[in-house]
């Protein structure tokens, strides 16, 4: 009895990786997504402006040394949190009218190893994914090696994902 409900509860969870739960049925024009483009030159500004690109920057959170990321950080972090409880009590939908859903989250010791993994390779390299585009935009090109090196990353978790901790 238990294996039973335990073999049903992966199978939902296996359609839930398999599945996108808020991907859109809409198609668009090409044009449609210059929308994006320019929110997204904005968003690069916005980092730049606001240092949240600079690799000195990014040392001293790493080494303690500042409150700048952290404060950043954590203004996100409630920000989106503020986010989720408006759209959950108001159920908010998408501006076509499209339901949001959140899919319920299960924690995993995977999530540990990849944490520490992204937490090192940021240290490391003075860049997380977001920024890259910015850092790049704004003259560093070595960062190109940080870009493919997140690529790469990505890829190989693609090809080893069913041998790797969930």
């Amino acid at each position: 009895m238990q294996q039973n409900r335990d073999t049903e509860k992966d199978l939902q969870l296996g359609e839930l990786d398999v599945m996108c739960v808020n991907e859109s049925g809409l198609e668009h024009k090409w044009q449609h997504n210059i929308k994006y483009l320019i929110i997204g030159i904005l968003f690069g500004i916005v980092f730049v402006k606001s240092e949240v690109i600079s690799w000195f920057r990014i040392q001293e959170m790493f080494r303690l040394q500042s409150f700048h990321m952290y404060g950043i950080i954590g203004s996100a972090v409630i920000t989106g949190m503020i986010s989720i409880f408006l759209i959950k009590k108001f159920n908010i939908k998408t501006i076509y009218g499209e339901p949001i859903k959140i899919a319920p989250k299960t924690f995993n010791k995977g999530q540990i190893y990849g944490g520490l993994i992204f937490g090192f390779g940021w240290a490391i390299t003075g860049a997380c994914p977001g920024p890259l585009f910015a850092q790049i935009g704004t003259g560093a090109t070595v960062i190109t090696v940080t870009l493919l090196s997140a690529i790469a990353g990505t890829w190989v978790y693609g090809a080893l994902r069913e041998k790797l901790p969930h």
